[in-house]
C-alpha cells in the first residue's frame, strides 16, 4: 500500500472513527484501525465488536492494499504533524511496518494484517429512511441525559426508539428512563420508518451519532434491524449492535391525573435552583419547593454547611403543598427546555410530577419526588 493525502482531510477522518477504539484491549486487533487505499480514496475503519465506525478520504493512491495500525497512536501522530502538510502512507516489503512520511518528519508503526480485522456490518436490514440530522440531534439531545447507567439494568442503558400512533399521526418517538427521571419526545414519523422493529440503542453509539449529526443542514441515511442500526451521515457510517432486551412500559410511569398545574419562567427558576443547590451536600442534593399562591419558596437545607432559600413569582392557584426534588435532576431537565415558560403537572409530595415545554409539545418529561 502507497498512499498520499492532506493532513487535514486524514485527521478529520481518523477523528471520526478513532473514538470507538477502547484504550485497554485484550484483542490486540481492536487497538487498531483498519486502512484499505483502493481507487481514489482511504478508507479507515475502526470497531469494538458492538459499535463500528467507518470514514472515507480523498487521496492519491500509487499502490492499492490495506493494513492496520494502533489506532490512538496513528491519531497522535497526524494531530501533532504541521497544518497544511501531505501525509505519505507504506507499508514496508516485509509487511510489519507502515512508514508514515510527512516533510521531515518519519514514523513507522507496527502492522496486524487487514485479514484479522473482524466486520459487524453483515446482515440485512429492514426498514431504510431518511431524516435531518437536526431532527436526530433533537430526540438525542432531549433523552439522552436519563439514561440510565445501571449495568443491572442493562435494558435502561440506551434511548428507546419506535414508531406509534399519537392522535392519528405516526410518529417516530424516543424514550429514556433511569427510574428516576423520564424523558419522552417525538417527531412526526419519516416515510419508510413504518412497521420498523422497536430498538434500544446503546449509550456509546448514541454519543457517537450525537457528534456526527453536528451539522443542521446535513440528511442521515437510517437503516434498521432488529439487532442492528446503521447511519450514513456524508461519508461517515456508523454501525451499531443494539441492546437485546425489552425496554419497560414507559407509559405506565407518566401521570396522567395530576391536576395541580405551576407555571413559571423557565430561566428564573432554573437560576434559583442552581443557586440554593451550591449549598446542597454532594450526596443529598435535595432542594424543597415550598408552593403557594402566586410563589414558590425553594430551599436547601445542609447540616453540614449551612442553608439557602430562594422565592420566585409563579401561577399558582391550588392548595399549598411541598415537594421536593433531586436538584441535578432539576437542572437537567430545565436545560432541555426550549421555551421561556414551563408547566409543572404536579398531584401530591410522594407522586411522580409531569413537566411540560411551552414551546415543544412533543417533550414530556417525568421526575420522582425525594423526601425532605
Amino acid at each position: 500500500m502507497r498512499v498520499t493525502l492532506e493532513r487535514s482531510v486524514l485527521l478529520k477522518a481518523l477523528n471520526h472513527v478513532h473514538r470507538v477504539v477502547e484504550r485497554r484491549n485484550t484483542i490486540p486487533i481492536l487497538s487498531n484501525v483498519l486502512l484499505k487505499a483502493e481507487g481514489n480514496e482511504l478508507h479507515l475503519k475502526a470497531t469494538d465488536l458492538d459499535l463500528e465506525i467507518s470514514e472515507k478520504a480523498a487521496s492519491v493512491v500509487e499502490q492499492s492494499g490495506g493494513t492496520t495500525v494502533p489506532a490512538h497512536m496513528f491519531f497522535d501522530i497526524v494531530r501533532k504533524l504541521p497544518d497544511g502538510s501531505e501525509v505519505m502512507l507504506a507499508t514496508d516489503p516485509d509487511g510489519k511496518l507502515l512508514n508514515i512520511t510527512s516533510g521531515r518528519a518519519k514514523f513507522s508503526l507496527q502492522m496486524l494484517p487487514d485479514s484479522e480485522f473482524p466486520d459487524i456490518t453483515a446482515g440485512d436490514f429492514s426498514h431504510m429512511f431518511r431524516m435531518p440530522s437536526a431532527d436526530i440531534k433533537k430526540l438525542i439531545d432531549h433523552t439522552q441525559f436519563a439514561i440510565s447507567t445501571e449495568e443491572t439494568r442493562y435494558y435502561l442503558n440506551g434511548i428507546f426508539f419506535h414508531t406509534v400512533e399519537d392522535e392519528n399521526e405516526l410518529v417516530l418517538r424516543a424514550v429514556a428512563t433511569d427510574g428516576h427521571r423520564l424523558a419522552r419526545i417525538q417527531l412526526n414519523a419519516p416515510s419508510g420508518s413504518e412497521g420498523m422493529a422497536q430498538i434500544i440503542v446503546p449509550r456509546k453509539a448514541v454519543g457517537e451519532i450525537q457528534k456526527l449529526v453536528e451539522d443542521p443542514d446535513a440528511t442521515a441515511a437510517i437503516e434498521v434491524s432488529e439487532t442492528k442500526l446503521r447511519i450514513t451521515v456524508g461519508s461517515v457510517i456508523i454501525t451499531t449492535k443494539l441492546i437485546d432486551g425489552t425496554f419497560p412500559d414507559y407509559n405506565r410511569v407518566i401521570p396522567q391525573g395530576n391536576d395541580r398545574e405551576l407555571k413559571m419562567n423557565r430561566s428564573s427558576f432554573a437560576a434559583a435552583v442552581d443557586r440554593v443547590s451550591t449549598i446542597s451536600s454532594e450526596r443529598g442534593r435535595a432542594v424543597k419547593l415550598a408552593i403557594s399562591d402566586g410563589q414558590v419558596v425553594l430551599s436547601v437545607n445542609n447540616p453540614d454547611s449551612g442553608s439557602a432559600t430562594e422565592e420566585i413569582a409563579v401561577g399558582y392557584s391550588n392548595e399549598a403543598m411541598e415537594i421536593g426534588f433531586n436538584s441535578r435532576y432539576l437542572l437537567d431537565i430545565t436545560n432541555q427546555l426550549v421555551g421561556d415558560d414551563t408547566t409543572f403537572m404536579l398531584a401530591d409530595s410522594g407522586s411522580p410530577t409531569l413537566i411540560q415545554d411551552s414551546a415543544e409539545s412533543g417533550a414530556v418529561y417525568v421526575l420522582m419526588p425525594m423526601r425532605v
